[in-house]
């Protein structure tokens, strides 16, 4: 039975062509634990809030010097790359050691960066006949969990994949684009637009202008008589949760909006840009990627990094989907942080450093950017409050590079950080030194049965990475 504040927990707001996603509410909750039935669902906590899992993939490694943490266990201190992580150490889990060994075969960065997620061996090719041959962890976990969310999972990416070949190693650089895989044979697409990805998450199949009356207003303001109904029926912790999260979406709508005109107006004197713009015509909250991703200009990425890390955050938080990954650029990625103090020229191009000490610097920095990247999503996650427990506390978040240091294309000792509880299930606040050569896949394996997926191998793994939940284990 079920009491009349009791909504079903796949309740959406409605209005004028849109159809709008709701936080998690105790409304939504099961009426008492005891009716509550777990193997309905064995994605979620104990009191019901779901577990969530993102990936988020930095190309080209790091500075070898400044990556791995000083101590141990909980004794350890964080290296100037993590530093910016902080506040959330005792939410880390810091790994060292994991590596994956069927990608040694491989020269430079495609044969690491395509398997990252799958931890297997790509085929060799110059054309669009790619093979991870494996399915990557988000996407076999989407498999399993999807369908108990709108989307089954979400990918997102700062960069577009490029199809050309690239010479020095025989490889098509297609696979430097992607680490989700569907199928063996199947790269899932990303999207880059942040308003595109707002739209699919948030309004109508289309996504733009409601095709039934052509209205571009906010989406807040297309469900708003029925947000007013909804309100009345909840308790006044659900109605403060509601206010937050409607704040939460206007701001990101905002922004899109503020960020698509600003961007409009710096290059309006780019004639490619010009003549797509006049093309587009109306369309107001256009992503203009392709002038982003010129890399023979400065351009400061960190506003496109943040749309996306607040879209997932958002998507989480609705339930709008539980797997999820953000490729802050492709492998690779000549992208340019000149935008960062001391740093000149193409991410790709300062990873090959040569041991040059300038240039391992300049290396660091870009590193260093893209960790507070993953700070301000873990600061986001930590606000939002579940029960007891933080968003953070319910989802598990891997940050890491298939290269150990881009200027060898080595994929042993990954850097590979963990972020939040999985609901419990995961005891951070540690640096994890495991014995050389450890897999990680086997990490893999672990995530995946925190989710629920019912599994007991994975890639090249059947058993679970020791010491995830035993605050005491330090590794050796």
């Amino acid at each position: 039975m079920s009491k009349k504040w009791h909504i079903p927990r796949r309740t959406f707001l409605r209005g004028a062509g849109v159809t709008m996603a709701l936080p998690m509410l105790n409304a939504m909750l099961p009426v008492s634990r005891a009716l509550a039935n777990p193997a309905a669902d064995s994605a979620t906590t104990a009191d019901g809030y779901p577990i969530r899992y993102a990936a988020l993939f930095m190309p080209n490694g790091v500075d070898p010097r400044s990556w791995a943490p000083t101590g141990k266990g909980a004794n350890f201190e964080l290296s100037p790359i993590l530093l910016p992580l902080s506040v959330h150490k005792p939410n880390l889990l810091v790994l060292s050691h994991l590596e994956h060994d069927r990608v040694k075969w491989g020269d430079g960065h495609y044969v690491k960066s395509a398997a990252w997620l799958t931890g297997t061996a790509i085929t060799k090719t110059t054309g669009a006949d790619v093979r991870s041959n494996g399915i990557s962890v988000d996407q076999l976990a989407a498999q399993h969990i999807g369908n108990l969310t709108r989307l089954p999972s979400l990918e997102l990416s700062l960069e577009s994949p490029v199809s050309s070949v690239d010479t020095n190693v025989g490889f098509t650089q297609l696979y430097g684009g992607f680490i989700s895989w569907s199928t063996p044979s199947t790269p899932v697409a990303r999207e880059i637009n942040p308003k595109l990805a707002f739209d699919r998450l948030f309004r109508s199949a289309g996504g733009q202008k409601s095709a039934l009356n052509g209205d571009d207003r906010s989406v807040l303001d297309l469900v708003m008589d029925d947000a007013k109904g909804l309100r009345q029926q909840l308790g006044a912790e659900d109605q403060r949760k509601l206010d937050e999260y409607f704040d939460s979406v206007r701001s990101v709508e905002h922004r899109i909006e503020f960020e698509a005109d600003r961007r409009s107006k710096e290059h309006a004197d780019d004639a490619a840009v010009r003549d797509a713009i006049a093309a587009l015509g109306k369309r107001v909250d256009a992503w203009d990627s392709d002038v982003e991703h010129k890399s023979e200009r400065s351009f400061d990425h960190t506003e496109h990094a943040k749309l996306m890390l607040d879209l997932m955050v958002l998507a989480f938080w609705t339930d709008s989907t539980r797997i999820a990954t953000l490729m802050f650029g492709r492998d690779v990625s000549p992208k340019n942080f000149s935008f960062l103090p001391g740093v000149e020229g193409g991410h790709h191009q300062t990873s090959h450093h040569e041991n040059n000490p300038g240039k391992m610097d300049q290396y660091r920095a870009i590193n260093i950017w893209h960790t507070q990247q993953f700070a301000y999503m873990l600061d986001k996650m930590a606000a939002i409050r579940e029960g007891d427990r933080s968003l953070l506390d319910n989802s598990t978040l891997m940050f890491g590079s298939s290269l150990r240091d881009g200027n060898a294309h080595s994929p042993v000792d990954l850097p590979i950080v963990l972020a939040g509880r999985a609901g419990g299930q995961l005891s951070p606040g540690r640096h994890i030194v495991y014995p050389d050569s450890t897999a990680l896949t086997d990490l893999y394996l672990a995530n995946l049965q925190h989710l629920g997926v019912p599994i007991k191998s994975f890639s090249d793994s059947d058993e679970v990475l020791p010491g995830l939940n035993d605050a005491n284990y330090a590794g050796v």
